[in-house]
């Protein structure tokens, strides 16, 4: 006999399949394969099952053999039958526990830190999810019908156009609608530049590519998968030494606030940096990472505007919202946006449409740029309360990079940020030290290494950065020689 697959979820309210096989005729088959359905739990007690006729139709029996088969499994306890209210399953029937299968144990959970004070996210808990869903609603509500096809590679025109305006107002972006290209972020925008959503092959842009001393080391090791070389920038108290340009014909920096160290690009650096990139017909990509959080001074803009057609702009949405919402974006010269698209593919692949729709409406309404002075003013608490707590406990420490952003660096006595580490790690707080987002190839000649720890002071919940930091004053090094204690201020950027 052959085998016969029903699914008849519309009417008993969950996907249901009869396997129709074995010995014996119909009758004996549907019995069969019904019993061993309710047996196994597939079909819970008081599950009412169809009408014999459309069961019968279905399956392409005859009626007579479905109700038969009721009326047996009625019989042996498996189903009832009462006027009006159909057949259902017996309640007091038990799914059959099978012995030989042993109930598998859920690995057990890692315990996260106790303090978290890593640096690169902002307060969860802190996510607009009021103004995220009525900008969500108000977006899928008035979507024209062709969203819900193949999307743009390029992203959706809407959010493209929110962009070009808040870019231009917020940080001195020069751009227009199609020399947008969204994406999932900076390692997306990476990966699309150099060639490795396209099978490692040859990539709108080429190594060598120069970068800063210290940086974000998945940045370097992305490249290094694709092939790319780095060749480390050093570093000083104007930023990035862009006279070292050798070469590259491409260089990756963070002008507006120096990741980890602090500090935004020189101005007359700046302007080098652009007649660089005009006589070498080079490029720059701009790495915008936290350009929106300025506490002290007035908002550094974005080098792109000196020369679009020098600079790469990308930025994104995840420390301004979240990283759990997967979107960026590439402000590009005219020149790389047919190849960046044909990197990209045919389709989007990777931002949602929905949520591109949805992020537009909410840089359209306003509701984003209240969002962003809401958390500048929280984060700026933040900040000050770290400054306050390191003057009071450990005057010695000093703090730089502070200026900007969502992390400080906090300047340890020479040979002890190893030790310092190990200590907040027992302690259950996790936090990184400076030596891990240095250069491997920087010299030590250009820029000297520093002990330090990066410490993020927007991850923690507001109620918990309290205790965070009363923690962090407790593992820091004591002063090196008594009696020299002195306090310090903070040194900005």
């Amino acid at each position: 006999m052959t085998d016969s697959w029903v699914n008849y979820a519309e009417r008993i309210g969950t996907d249901l399949h009869l396997e129709l096989s074995g010995p014996g005729g119909r009758r004996a088959a549907l019995t069969r394969a019904l019993r061993e359905t309710v047996r196994s739990g597939r079909l819970a007690p008081g599950t009412r099952l169809p009408p014999y006729r459309s069961l019968a139709a279905d399956l392409g029996v005859a009626r007579n053999t479905v109700a038969d088969a009721y009326a047996e499994l009625v019989a042996e306890g498996w189903l009832t039958a009462r006027q009006g209210s159909g057949t259902r399953v017996a309640e007091r029937v038990q799914p059959l526990r099978r012995a030989e299968r042993v109930p598998r144990k859920a690995p057990p959970r890692a315990r996260g830190p106790r303090h978290d004070l890593r640096q690169g996210t902002p307060d969860a808990s802190a996510f607009p999810r009021a103004a995220w869903l009525a900008s969500y609603r108000r977006a899928l509500q008035q979507a024209p019908n062709e969203v819900f096809g193949p999307g743009d590679p390029a992203g959706r025109v809407e959010l493209r156009e929110a962009l070009t305006e808040y870019l231009a107002r917020a940080r001195g972006v020069r751009t227009e609608p199609g020399r947008i290209v969204i994406c999932s972020g900076f390692a997306h925008a990476l990966r699309l530049l150099f060639g490795q959503d396209r099978g490692g092959g040859r990539g709108v842009l080429r190594g060598p590519l120069a970068v800063e001393a210290y940086g974000l080391g998945f940045h370097r090791e992305l490249l290094a998968a694709g092939g790319v070389r780095t060749a480390p920038l050093p570093l000083d108290g104007d930023g990035a030494r862009v006279d070292r340009l050798g070469r590259e014909r491409a260089v990756l920096l963070t002008p507006a606030h120096q990741f980890p160290t602090g500090g935004p690009l020189h101005p007359e650096r700046r302007a080098a940096l652009i007649d660089w990139a005009r006589a070498r017909g080079g490029v720059v990509l701009e790495d915008d990472y936290d350009g929106e959080f300025r506490y002290d001074r007035k908002p550094v803009g974005a080098v792109q505007g000196l020369d679009p057609d020098r600079v790469i702009f990308i930025g994104s949405v995840s420390k301004s919202l979240s990283p759990a919402v997967r979107l960026g974006w590439m402000v590009l010269p005219e020149r790389y946006v047919d190849d960046v698209l044909a990197a990209k593919g045919e389709r989007e692949a990777w931002a949602s449409v929905l949520d591109q729709l949805s992020l537009a409406d909410l840089i359209a309404s306003g509701a984003y740029d209240r969002h962003v002075r809401r958390m500048r003013q929280r984060y700026r608490s933040r900040r000050d309360r770290l400054v306050a707590a390191l003057a009071e406990h450990a005057p010695h420490i000093g703090v730089t990079g502070v200026a900007a952003g969502l992390h400080a660096v906090l300047r340890l006595p020479p040979g002890t940020e190893r030790s310092t580490v190990k200590a907040a790690t027992w302690q259950g707080i996790a936090l990184d030290g400076l030596a891990e987002f240095r250069h491997p190839e920087a010299p030590e000649t250009d820029t000297p290494v520093r002990d330090g720890l990066v410490v993020g002071f927007a991850t923690p919940s507001e109620h918990a950065y309290g205790a965070a930091l009363e923690a962090l004053c407790g593992v820091l090094p004591p002063v090196e020689e008594p009696g020299r204690e002195r306090r310090r201020r903070p040194d900005g950027d």
